[in-house]
Parts: C-alpha cells; sequence; structure tokens
C-alpha cells in the first residue's frame, strides 16, 4: 500500500519536475564551420549552378555573398553597364550565413576559376545569433580561403551593408523592430572596424560605402533600400558608383 501511494505521489509531482527542468538550449552554430543550409530555397541548386557557371567559361569578376549580392537581378542594367566587360559571376544566395559560404567554397564553388578580383560582403545574417568577434573569424576565414584557393585574385571586402527597422506584415515599424535594428547594427558596425584591418593595400582590400545608403538623419531611404535591408535598383546604382573607383583600380 506505502508503494502504490509512493508511487502516486511521484505521478503527482511529474508536473512540477517537469516545469522545473529547464529547456534544452540549442547548439550554438559555428560561423566559422562549414554547414549546408538545409532549406527549401534551392540553396543545392543554386550551389550546382555556381558549379556549372565556374566549367562554362571564364570569369574574371566574382561577387560573393548572400541575398543583398544575389539582388543584383534588380538591377540588371547597372551590372550590364559596369560589370559586362570584366566576365562577371554573381554567387549570392538568399538567406546565407558565413558558415554556408564556407561549406560553398569546401565543395567546390572556387575551383577552376581565377576571378582577378573577388567582391565579399557577408555576415548581416548572422547578427542575429553570432558576436561581432564570431563574425569577423568567419569573414576572415573566407577571405583566407579565397586567397588559398585562387592565389592570383584579389579581394575586396565590403563593409557589411547597414539595415534599419523592418516593417511587420500589416505595414507597421514596431518597437522590438527598432530595438533589434539597433542590436544588429552595432553588431555590423564592429564587425567593419575588425574587417577594415584586413586591407593589406595590394591584395586584400576594405571598402565602407555604407554613409551613400545613410541619409543626413542617419536613418536608411526608403527611396533606396524599400525593406531596410535590400537596395533597389537605385540602391545598387549607389552601390556601383561608390565602388567604381576602388575596383576599377583593382580590375587592372
Amino acid at each position: 500500500m506505502k508503494k502504490l501511494l509512493s508511487t502516486f505521489a511521484l505521478i503527482a509531482l511529474l508536473p512540477f519536475v517537469a516545469a522545473q527542468t529547464p529547456a534544452a538550449t540549442p547548439a550554438k552554430v559555428d560561423a566559422s564551420a562549414p554547414i549546408e543550409k538545409k532549406d527549401a530555397g534551392g540553396f543545392l541548386k543554386k550551389h550546382e549552378s555556381f558549379l556549372a557557371r565556374g566549367k562554362s567559361g571564364p570569369i574574371g569578376l566574382l561577387f560573393i555573398g548572400d541575398s543583398i549580392t544575389a539582388g543584383w537581378t534588380r538591377a540588371p542594367h547597372v551590372w550590364e553597364h559596369y560589370y559586362s566587360k570584366d566576365q562577371p559571376a554573381n554567387f549570392g544566395i538568399g538567406g546565407d550565413q558565413t558558415q554556408h559560404v564556407i561549406w560553398r567554397i569546401a565543395n567546390g564553388e572556387l575551383d577552376g576559376i581565377a576571378p582577378k578580383v573577388t567582391v565579399l560582403m557577408l555576415g548581416t545574417n548572422n547578427t542575429g545569433a553570432n558576436t561581432a568577434s564570431e563574425i569577423f573569424a568567419a569573414d576572415k576565414k573566407i577571405v583566407e580561403l579565397i586567397r588559398a584557393k585562387i592565389p592570383g585574385t584579389k579581394v575586396l571586402v565590403l563593409a557589411i551593408f547597414p539595415r534599419g527597422a523592418r516593417k511587420d506584415k500589416a505595414g507597421q515599424i514596431t518597437d522590438a523592430a527598432v530595438t533589434d535594428a539597433a542590436k544588429r547594427m552595432a553588431v555590423i558596425n564592429a564587425v567593419n572596424a575588425e574587417l577594415a584591418k584586413l586591407d593589406d593595400g595590394q591584395n586584400v582590400r576594405f571598402l565602407d560605402i555604407n554613409s551613400v545608403f545613410v541619409g543626413q538623419d542617419g536613418k536608411i531611404p526608403f527611396a533606396i533600400m524599400p525593406d531596410q535591408l535590400h537596395p533597389n535598383a537605385a540602391g545598387y546604382q549607389l552601390w556601383a558608383d561608390a565602388m567604381d573607383p576602388l575596383l576599377t583600380e583593382m580590375m587592372k
């Protein structure tokens, strides 16, 4: 009887015990480790298309990044005007983080190509989960991987672009969105300060063009970044104009 009562008592305590047991903490993503992205956005198909592009003909100018880089498709006329003469390739994939690009490089995206310049702008998608030092270490590793895989290429490291408070589905900018943007910008600014130190004046150059995306009020105009993250055609024109002097020098 006593044993039966003890069993009932234990059962009665189970909800309390469960409530007191902390939930398992999700494993932190290593921004510097090669990780294949598992999503429905066609990551592997795009990766395979980049492999095919590398085999289809010379690449003189390579862009590597996430959706901001992939978004050059919003301004094909700008891309054509500035880069068509350089046999360009755009290896940008929406949603990519540093660990995904490291996986892509480990799986052949730079094999057999020899661009004069590789333009790298990456890390904004890591700002919600990784520290500034973690993102910088990952970006630095990517620069080193590019230089090791393609010793003849120069790398133009762009500062991670600014981002503002994004509207919700109702078209409103909430206090939470403002707070999130401020936190992410603090990380972005810290990463950019470290990325600037990679500039050796020769094979690796750093360029911060963020000021062209920010108005006198310190905010990003919706006219060039409607969602406060991705440039529109006008924004890509600003990007091309601001990058042109240094890129032209590097492409010589």
